[in-house]
Parts: C-alpha cells; structure tokens; sequence
C-alpha cells in the first residue's frame, strides 16, 4: 500500500523515490527494512498475547487457589480466558494497527525526504 503511494506521487525525480520504483538495491535495502520492522513488530505482539494468554493456564497451575478464586459468581480461570481475553486482543490488534502505520509513515517520510 505504501510502495503504491510513493510510486504515483512523482513530485520531482528525487533519487530516493527512483531507486525505490525502479528496485535498485538501495531501493530493495528499503523495502528489506520496511518488512524486517513490520515482522519484528508482529513477533513482539505475538509474543505479549503469547506470554498474556499462555500464561493464565501456567498460573492457574502454579497456583490452583487462584483458579478457585470466584468472582461474580464465575470462575476467575472462566472470566479471565472468556471475558477478558477479547478486550485485551482487541488492545494489541489496536496497538499493532498503530505501530504499523508509525512504521509505514517512517518509511514514507525517509522516502519523501529531500537529499542532503
């Protein structure tokens, strides 16, 4: 989506911009970092919804009492992995789409950027 958008923007053939639509190695070396950030960004979240989510079944383990623990009438182990699992993955999808287009507008910004 973003290689769409700088490729049409032809604002002055500033060399960047052709090295990247023409896929040069300065513009694959880009393109390479754009993707390495997007990946190390989603292994970081996966690893926090893997550690968040993973980690009650290790709890509850550890520590049969907290599994007792009953609130509402409800299961903690029922209310945390039923209840409160979607809000807390709707947060890291929230944060992944955020952290993302930071990443993506980084990118365009290096691409837009007048040379020195």
């Amino acid at each position: 989506m973003v290689l769409a958008e700088v490729s049409r923007r032809d604002t002055g053939a500033d060399r960047t911009r052709v090295e990247l639509t023409q896929q040069t190695q300065v513009g694959e070396a880009l393109v390479r970092g754009l993707v390495r950030a997007q990946l190390a960004l989603a292994l970081r979240l996966s690893l926090v919804v893997a550690i968040g989510l993973g980690g009650l079944p290790w709890l509850f383990a550890i520590a049969p009492s907290v599994g007792r623990v009953t609130a509402f009438g409800v299961n903690l182990p029922w209310l945390l992995l039923g209840v409160a699992a979607f809000p807390f993955l709707i947060a890291v999808g929230w944060a992944y789409v955020r952290l993302a287009e930071r990443n993506e507008q980084d990118f365009t910004d290096l691409v837009q950027r007048p040379e020195r």
